[in-house]
């Protein structure tokens, strides 16, 4: 199964992709790790990595589903086209999916978030407050389930998610 994340940046998808991933014994695959690296070797110029990382991604994400592995998109997946490109690695690897959309309901928390956290990605500079409140970002259709990380703990989430992949087998 490929479970698809998706939300601002800061709303908490990391944390609760490596939780779920440590407890369901998933493949993480993680947008920002992918992207850094491939800025880091230095191959497009100006930074301009485009949708390359999230192509990266889905293939890496068909090759493990494939091996019958349960694989976890941690990613912004800002517009409908990232989102379908998932659900095109679930097919291709004939796999059920699964959409969760991360949000935080409460601006303050959110902002406190983003402005505080660490990165753990060498070379990755994490967008500021203003940034992720200027992100274009397309309401999902067809989500199976938003976890609004204002009102629930990590443990809480993985709970939530672990039920609706448990009805989408």
């Amino acid at each position: 199964m490929l479970i698809i994340f998706g939300g601002l940046p800061g709303v908490g998808k990391t944390s609760i992709a490596r939780a779920l991933a440590q407890k369901i014994g998933a493949v993480h695959l993680r947008i920002d790790t992918i992207e850094q690296a491939i800025l880091d070797a230095g191959v497009l110029p100006d930074d301009d990595i485009g949708p390359v990382g999230y192509m990266v991604a889905n293939r890496q994400a068909t090759d493990n589903l494939k091996l019958g592995l349960t694989v976890i998109g941690d990613a912004v997946n800002s517009v409908e086209e990232t989102r379908s490109e998932w659900r095109l690695a679930a097919e291709r690897a004939s796999k059920p999916y699964v959409q969760i959309e991360l949000i935080c309901s409460d601006p303050g928390e959110h902002r406190h978030r983003v402005e505080t956290r660490s990165c753990d990605i060498e070379n990755l500079h994490q967008p500021d407050w203003d940034k992720v409140l200027g992100r274009h970002y397309e309401p999902w259709d067809g989500v199976d389930l938003i976890i609004d990380t204002a009102k629930m703990t990590v443990d809480q989430a993985v709970d939530a998610i672990c039920g609706v992949i448990d009805k989408n087998k």
